[in-house]
């Protein structure tokens, strides 16, 4: 197994791509630290589907925007498991307005929850890789709006162009300690969609492979899977990616070109 003995926390794992993250790393043996806004009924079901897999899952809720609950929770996990060796950063928010209409506050929240927690996380976290010095990995989950520019969402774009710059100084930091960073740009992924408003390009609803106004701009012919992130994530969180750092695993069915 190729996480056996290590420890993940993975933000956002109540359901989608943060739930698959979790259940890819658990049948690789890793012990979990699952984390949402609220300890919700998707949860609570997820650590137990981990657990199922013979791992050790504690599900926590932390509103990981706010860095005093995000310290409170890995508080209680480090107590719990001792160490983290893994941290999944994939909590993210994507509203869709127009430049001039943006808010004060809509600005501000979209930067603590995809930019401002991933600094939460690894300033808690980072301190105990670091004296391990046993090959801690981070990793977040960006979008192709770090790479490219969106339009209607310059508060969104900005937070992900922001998060990669982190990542690559964090990547610099931590690499004498033997600690990686790196991010995962994500391209049209299928999912479970509560806010359907922030999914525009997809109709505001889930589409399956016969979505043709995503297809068309996506070489492998297809919309991307929970499972095609989770592997991504497998990959930086294993010895397999021991010499990547500072990177971005692009992750999109070629759309980016």
């Amino acid at each position: 197994m190729r996480l056996q003995g290590k420890t993940a926390l993975i933000a956002g794992a109540s359901r989608n791509i943060g739930k698959a993250i979790a259940l890819t790393y658990a049948k690789q043996g890793a012990d979990l630290i699952l984390v949402a806004r609220s300890m919700s009924d998707d949860l609570v079901r997820a650590a137990k589907e981990c657990e199922a897999l013979g791992v050790r899952a504690l599900p926590l809720a932390a509103d990981v925007a706010d860095y005093r609950q995000v310290n409170r929770m890995v508080e209680e996990g480090l107590a719990h498991f001792g160490k983290v060796d893994v941290l999944v950063c994939s909590a993210a928010i994507r509203p869709h307005k127009p430049f001039w209409e943006i808010d004060y506050d809509e600005w501000l929240q979209v930067f603590a929850v995809n930019l401002h927690s991933t600094f939460y996380l690894a300033k808690a976290l980072a301190p105990g890789m670091m004296k391990r010095g046993a090959g801690g990995s981070i990793i977040a989950l960006g979008g192709l709006a770090s790479m490219t520019g969106q339009p209607l969402r310059a508060h969104v774009v900005a937070s992900k162009t922001g998060l990669y710059g982190l990542i690559k100084a964090l990547a610099l930091e931590l690499g004498p300690y033997g600690v990686r960073a790196n991010l995962i740009a994500l391209g049209f992924i299928q999912t479970e969609r509560r806010n359907p408003e922030w999914y525009p390009e997809g109709g505001g609803a889930p589409k399956g492979d016969d979505d043709g106004s995503t297809l068309g701009a996506t070489p492998l012919h297809r919309i991307g899977r929970p499972q095609d992130v989770a592997n991504a994530a497998l990959y930086l969180a294993s010895e397999d990616s021991a010499f990547v750092t500072g990177d971005r695993v692009i992750c999109a069915g070629g759309r980016y070109m």
